[in-house]
């Protein structure tokens, strides 16, 4: 019964693919979805299931997905985030039809503009942004009507043209649809179409002082690409009336809007007015710091592109917003990671071993395996010499029962390598303890022993004298509560709640090998957790960062 559950549990369609069947049983021969990012920042996680989505679609039903910059305001775009965007999505594995701008469409929309002022459904207004706020009315209150709506078409059409032209200062006129002061929707009541905006843009220079509004923009690029499905998240199903009001009062192609929830994850902020005040601050070290939900951040800390893939089906598509844990998220890289990522050792906090049964100047190299998960990835050779080092916390030199690695007088196997016991302890004269001294079984190579005895205890290791010492980086959650906007224990602000502990940086001993490794390419640390190399990193100064631990919360939950 389990099995046909889970079978049928697969074959289900989630609402949008629903909508799509449905309007491909009613003749509809194509589906031509896009993602339409605004260039102002970096794209975070909650873009990269609206990446899956758009394209995900677009794939399942053969159809196109374009990717389509929202380039409306110059002031805050800028090429450098055009950049970054193509760089996450291709690093996804997607791929766009074609790549467009709203900015191809000025010419195009300021006609159709043209086209809404003729019809008496457009006015030039020359109230200022903040008595058009002032008018406009309440949720219980209808709105009062500007002293210019109801300028002629001729009038409107020749300061329409003079806005264009730039006799006018930022902020003196704006372009408003002439709808409906009293509308329910707060939305329809004038909604601001164009503003004069003096400054540069990106792609069209100083060629234009006039912008559109996104809600102007955005459903008449729908049109002109022939998008037959809109996709975005919940907090735009109020516009989507006005989208379609443009739309049908321009007589052109009817794209249409369909709205799911966005994604909300514990321990994050997806604010990117506020990650940008993070970035602005110093509170991290840049869009791509580890702590941060960018996709980018992501790369960094060393997720890899399918489990973020494999996340956004997990958490679905649904029609309410919820927040998501963000251990799923490590879930998702725990479970992918493990199939592809290469093992290694290295030890974080280091208790030096000196073998007194070694030979002095011996060195010798065992076989260990790349990928116990993948027999394809090989193996490697590991140095091995008398002195070596441990994680401190494999030692206890008064351990409690049922305690299988390294005490006085006992037995452990180091991982490929041999037997060692412990015969000394030395200690400084604090009482700390400085080193060990044990004696190997030359005879307990590769798993044997000299007279077959089995230990419960491995542990891993590196050999002291060809360790690399690299800057290794411990990331938490940047957040100290579930909910970063959370001031219920006395906060002031989100930012009251930032984890002081979010990096911490220790120096770690590493097997040989990790000094060759890519940078972004995350191995595992055997009995420790995930880790890749920083962009930070140097043959002079190696950097890791912990990508996630081993220790995974949200499996355990769900399998009770």
């Amino acid at each position: 019964m389990a099995t046909e559950v889970n079978e049928t549990k697969e074959k289900s369609l989630n609402f949008l693919e629903e909508i799509i069947e449905e309007s491909i049983a009613k003749g509809e021969k194509r589906v031509q979805t896009r993602f339409p990012p605004e260039p102002n920042g970096y794209l975070h996680i909650g873009h990269a299931k609206s990446i899956c989505i758009n394209f995900g679609l677009a794939k399942k039903y053969g159809g196109l997905c374009n990717l389509r910059f929202d380039d409306t305001n110059p002031v805050k775009e800028d090429v450098e985030y055009v950049d970054s965007i193509k760089r996450d999505i291709e690093w996804l594995g997607f791929k766009w039809a074609v790549e467009r701008y709203a900015s191809d469409y000025f010419d195009q929309l300021y006609e159709w503009a043209v086209v809404l002022i003729k019809k008496g459904l457009a006015y030039v207004d020359d109230q200022t942004q903040e008595q058009i706020r002032e008018t406009r009315g309440t949720v219980s209150e209808p709105g009062k009507e500007s002293p210019w709506r109801n300028r002629s078409a001729e009038e409107n059409l020749d300061l329409f043209e003079r806005m264009k032209a730039g006799e006018f200062p930022d902020g003196a006129k704006v372009l408003r649809a002439k709808i409906d002061m009293a509308h329910p929707n707060m939305l329809f009541r004038d909604p601001i179409m164009y503003r004069i905006i003096h400054a540069e843009h990106h792609r069209t220079g100083n060629k234009w002082c006039i912008y559109p509004m996104y809600d102007y923009a955005h459903g008449q690029s729908d049109s002109i690409e022939k998008i037959t499905h809109s996709i975005c998240t919940l907090e735009f199903d109020v516009h989507r009336p006005l989208y379609d009001w443009f739309i049908d009062a321009l007589g052109i192609y009817p794209s249409h809007q369909y709205e799911f929830a966005r994604l909300n994850l514990t321990y994050t902020m997806m604010s990117k007015r506020n990650l940008l005040k993070l970035v602005n601050e110093g509170a991290v070290m840049g869009w791509d710091d580890p702590r941060m939900p960018t996709i980018c951040a992501l790369r960094r800390k060393g997720y890899t592109p399918a489990s973020v893939r494999a996340f956004a089906e997990m958490v679905g598509v649904a029609k309410r917003d919820n927040v998501i844990d963000l251990a799923k998220l490590e879930y998702c890289v725990r479970e992918d990671l493990n199939k592809v990522a290469e093992r290694r050792m290295a030890v974080l906090d280091p208790l030096k071993v000196v073998i007194t049964n070694y030979p002095q100047g011996k060195v010798e190299y065992f076989e260990c395996v790349n990928n116990p998960e993948n027999e394809a990835a090989g193996k490697r050779q590991v140095p091995f010499s008398r002195e070596i080092y441990i994680e401190r916390d494999d030692f206890m030199e008064n351990p409690p029962k049922k305690y299988f690695r390294l005490q006085p007088g006992g037995e452990v196997r180091l991982r490929y390598a041999y037997l060692i016991k412990c015969e000394e302890v030395i200690k400084d004269a604090q009482g700390n303890i400085t080193e060990l001294h044990c004696t190997y079984d030359p005879m307990s190579g590769g798993g044997s022993s000299s007279d077959g005895r089995r230990v419960k205890g491995v542990i891993h290791w590196v050999s002291a004298q060809y360790a690399v010492e690299a800057e290794v980086r411990l990331f938490d959650t940047l957040f100290r509560t579930e909910d970063p906007n959370d001031t219920s224990e006395g906060q002031t602000s989100w930012e009251d709640n930032l984890n002081p502990a979010s990096m911490v940086k220790i120096t770690g001993y590493l097997e040989p090998s990790l000094r060759e490794q890519p940078i972004g390419k995350t191995v595992q640390f055997e009995r420790i957790g995930y880790f890749c190399p920083d962009t930070d990193s140097s043959n002079d100064h190696l950097v890791f960062n912990r990508t996630v631990t081993l220790k995974d919360s949200w499996a355990k939950i769900n399998k009770q």
